[in-house]
């Protein structure tokens, strides 16, 4: 499968980038297929590039609760991830919400997953490295600044959901605790 631009100009990274600024996003992209049940990423592995899903249904789950498992020292990372039985968001995304992932890894200075990403169906996911994002926006300033100000609304977006749940959490907590 050949990634299509029309398809990659409806990501909100795109937004306001010509055809040609696209197509310098796109010579860079790799293509990957995952077929259905497979991990994308895990939440805290090492990650150095944004994903776009092309094709396909995902699922995107975070951990909402610090690890308190005093074992959990002892345990290697699989078994970290088998035995977590902390409590989860869950969201559901399919290649229709023009979806971007790891974005967050792009600019965080340890680079860590925070989500675990799953295929739910098989999928295509189209993936740019951040040495190569950030190589066209030093080398291309005007299409730099807005696919950095594209993305920054994005994460923008997500840091207001996710202090949302925090606020819905916290008023859980405490509903309990009066109780």
């Amino acid at each position: 499968m050949k990634i299509n631009k029309d398809k990659i100009k409806d990501f909100k990274i795109f937004n306001n980038i010509n055809n040609d600024g696209i197509e310098l996003f796109l010579n860079k992209m790799q293509l990957k297929s995952y077929q259905e049940n497979e991990i994308i990423m895990h939440e805290g592995d090492k990650g150095n590039s944004i994903l776009l899903l092309l094709n396909g249904e995902i699922s995107i789950t975070k951990a909402l609760t610090l690890p308190t498992n005093k074992k959990n020292d002892t345990l290697n990372k699989a078994e970290l991830l088998i035995n977590d039985n902390r409590e989860k968001e869950i969201i559901r995304c399919n290649a229709e919400n023009n979806i971007i992932i790891g974005e967050i890894s792009l600019f965080s200075k340890k680079n860590e997953r925070t989500a675990t990403v799953k295929a739910l169906t098989n999928c295509n996911i189209a993936y740019l490295e951040k040495d190569d994002f950030f190589e066209i926006c030093n080398q291309n300033t005007e299409i730099g600044y807005k696919a950095i100000n594209n993305l920054t609304q994005i994460i923008t977006q997500r840091l207001i959901d996710t202090n949302h749940q925090v606020l819905k959490l916290t008023t859980a907590f405490s509903l309990i605790v009066d109780n």
